[in-house]
C-alpha cells in the first residue's frame, strides 16, 4: 500500500487506541439494484431512463416496449419494474415474480383518483392497482417523472433491504400517508437530505403501520414486554405522518392521533412529524412537530427539523421550552460541549439534566451513528449515566475517537490519505471508475464526516453522474474547503 499525504506516527504511539485504524464504510445497502425496466406509454415517463441513468450508472437500465416482455423479465440481482397506468394493467405481474426473488413493481399514476385517494378506494375503482408494489404521482408539473422515478426506485431498494432483514442496523424514516401525492412530493427532498445514511419506509393504513412499527395490527395487541423484537421500531429515527389516513378500510380521523400517542408511550425518542392541515393536528403541538402540508415552504420548514432533530445535520441541544442552548457541528464541537457540562456552574448543570435526557433518548448514538462513527455509536447504545457521570464517559469517549481519526485513512487508487490536500492530490490521479463507486456509495462522505468536515460531507453527499465531472466537482470543493478548515483548526488552536 502506498504511503499517504501527511501520514501519521505508527500505530503504536496512539494513546490509548488499539485494533485496525483503517476506515470502514458503512454498507447500508446489502441489496442494491442492479435493473431496472421502464415500460409505458407516456413519453414523459420513458423519457425518465436518462435520469435513473444518471442517478444509477452502476445499474442497467432499460426500455421494454411490450407486456409479455416485461414478464419475461429476469434480474440476476434485485430489480425495479416502472409501470405507467396502461401499462401495468397490461403486465402479468404474477409471472413476472415468479421469475424473479427481489424485484419491486413500482406504479408511477397520472391518475387523479389513485394519486388522492387511500389505497382502498384506488383498489375499488382500479383493481389493477393492488399488483403494484408502491404507487407514486406523476404529473407535468411538479411531480416530473424523471424526479419522481429517481426517488421511486431508491424507495424500491430501501424496501428491499428493509425486508431482507439484514444483521446491520437501520436507520429508517417511517413515512405514514395514504396519498401518493404528497409523499411523491416529498420523497425527492428527504433523500437529498439523508443520502446513504438512512432508508425510507412508507406505510399506508393503520394496520400496516402498527404492524411495522410494533409487530402488531392494533394497539391492544401490543405486548409491553416484547414490542421491541416484534416490530421494527427499534430501527425508525424519524415518524412523519398525517392525521387522517384509513384504520379498519375507513379514512379515521383519530388514527393519527392515536399513533403519535403511542409512538410517545413506547418511542418517546423518535422525532414525530405531524404534517397537516387539519384542526384536530394543531392538538398535538405538544408532542410533535406540526407542518401544515402543501404550504408555501412547508418542506423547507420539514428539511431543517429533519436536519436539527434525526441526528442528519447539527445537534441541537435544547431546553423543555424547546428553546436553542447549543448547535454542535461536529465531534470537536461535541468535545467542547462536554468540557463546558464538566463546570461547576449553575448553567452547566443545567446543562447536564438536559444532556441526561437526550442519553435516554439515545440522541447522541444516532448523531453519532449519522456522522460516520459506528463503533462508537454501538459503544453508546443504549447510553446510560447521570450527571457528571455521564459527561466524564462521553468526554472521556470522545477523546478516543479524535484520537483514532488521526490515523484512519481513506484509501483511493491502493494509496492512504489523512487529510483534505491528499484527497484533493488522490482523485486527481485515481482510476475514474473507482472515484465514481466511491461517490455513489457515498464513501467519501462518510469519511469526511468521520474526520469532522461536516460542511464537505454535505456538499458530496452523494455526487452522480459523468465520472469527469464528478471528479472535477470533487476537486473543486474540497479545494474550495482546504482553507476554510485551515482557519477553523488555527482558531481552535
Amino acid at each position: 500500500m502506498s504511503e499517504g499525504v501527511g501520514a501519521p506516527p505508527p500505530r503504536n504511539a496512539v494513546p490509548g487506541v488499539s485494533g485496525d485504524l483503517s476506515f470502514k464504510p458503512r454498507v447500508i445497502h446489502p441489496v442494491k439494484v442492479t435493473d431496472v425496466v421502464v415500460f409505458s406509454a407516456e413519453e414523459a415517463i420513458r423519457s425518465s431512463v436518462d435520469a435513473l441513468r444518471g442517478a444509477m450508472p452502476w445499474a442497467d437500465v432499460r426500455l421494454l416496449f411490450d407486456p409479455v416482455s416485461v414478464a419475461e423479465f429476469t434480474s440476476g440481482g434485485a430489480g425495479v419494474v416502472l409501470l405507467d397506468d396502461t401499462a401495468l394493467n397490461l403486465t402479468d405481474t404474477a409471472r413476472l415474480r415468479r421469475r424473479n426473488k427481489n424485484v419491486v413493481v413500482l406504479l408511477l399514476s397520472s391518475n387523479e383518483v389513485i394519486s388522492c385517494s387511500p389505497p382502498s378506494l384506488a383498489r375499488q375503482r382500479f383493481p389493477y392497482t393492488s399488483r403494484a408494489d408502491l404507487v407514486l404521482a406523476v404529473d407535468r408539473a411538479d411531480l416530473t417523472p424523471s424526479k419522481v422515478a429517481v426517488a421511486g426506485v431508491r424507495l424500491a431498494q430501501d424496501r428491499l433491504n428493509i425486508k431482507a432483514h439484514s444483521p446491520l442496523r437501520r436507520f429508517i424514516f417511517l413515512l405514514v400517508d395514504d396519498e401518493p401525492r404528497w409523499f411523491s412530493q416529498f420523497l425527492p427532498v428527504l433523500y437529498e437530505i439523508i443520502g446513504q445514511r438512512a432508508d425510507v419506509m412508507i406505510t399506508r393504513t393503520y394496520e400496516e403501520t402498527m404492524k411495522f412499527i410494533f409487530g402488531v395490527e392494533d394497539e391492544v395487541q401490543i405486548d409491553a414486554r416484547t414490542f421491541r423484537s416484534r416490530g421494527r421500531g427499534e430501527d425508525v429515527v424519524c415518524l412523519i405522518t398525517d392525521i387522517f389516513f384509513p384504520r379498519a378500510n375507513e379514512l379515521a380521523g383519530d388514527a393519527g392521533r392515536h399513533l403519535v400517542e403511542l409512538v410517545n408511550t413506547y418511542y418517546p425518542r423518535y422525532p414525530v412529524v405531524v404534517a397537516s392541515k387539519a384542526k384536530e393536528a394543531e392538538e398535538l403541538k405538544g408532542v410533535a412537530f406540526v407542518l401544515p402540508k402543501g404550504d408555501p415552504g412547508s418542506l423547507e420548514r420539514l428539511r431543517d427539523h429533519i436536519l436539527n432533530f434525526t441526528g442528519m445535520g447539527d445537534f441541537l441541544v435544547c431546553d423543555g421550552a424547546g428553546g436553542e442552548l447549543r448547535r454542535v457541528k461536529n465531534i470537536f464541537d461535541m468535545h467542547g460541549l462536554m468540557r463546558e457540562a464538566e463546570s461547576d456552574t449553575p448553567e452547566a448543570a443545567g446543562l447536564r439534566a438536559v444532556l441526561e435526557t437526550y442519553g435516554q433518548r439515545d440522541m447522541f448514538s444516532t448523531w453519532l451513528y449519522m456522522h460516520s462513527y459506528r463503533e462508537l455509536a454501538g459503544r453508546l447504545r443504549p447510553l446510560r449515566g447521570m450527571d457528571m457521570g455521564l459527561v466524564k464517559m462521553l468526554k472521556k469517549n470522545l477523546e478516543r475517537e479524535m484520537e483514532r481519526m488521526k490515523h484512519t485513512p481513506l484509501v483511493v487508487g491502493g494509496a492512504r490519505m489523512f487529510d483534505l490536500r491528499g484527497l484533493a492530490t488522490l482523485l486527481r490521479s485515481a482510476d475514474p471508475a473507482e472515484i465514481q463507486s466511491l461517490s455513489d456509495d457515498d464513501v467519501f462522505s462518510s469519511w469526511l464526516d468521520l474526520q469532522g468536515f461536516t460542511e464537505l460531507a454535505e456538499e458530496l453527499r452523494p455526487i452522480h453522474g459523468d465520472v469527469t465531472e464528478i471528479r472535477e466537482t470533487l476537486v473543486a470543493r474540497v479545494e474550495k474547503w482546504i482553507p476554510l478548515y485551515a482557519a477553523r483548526d488555527s482558531v481552535r488552536g
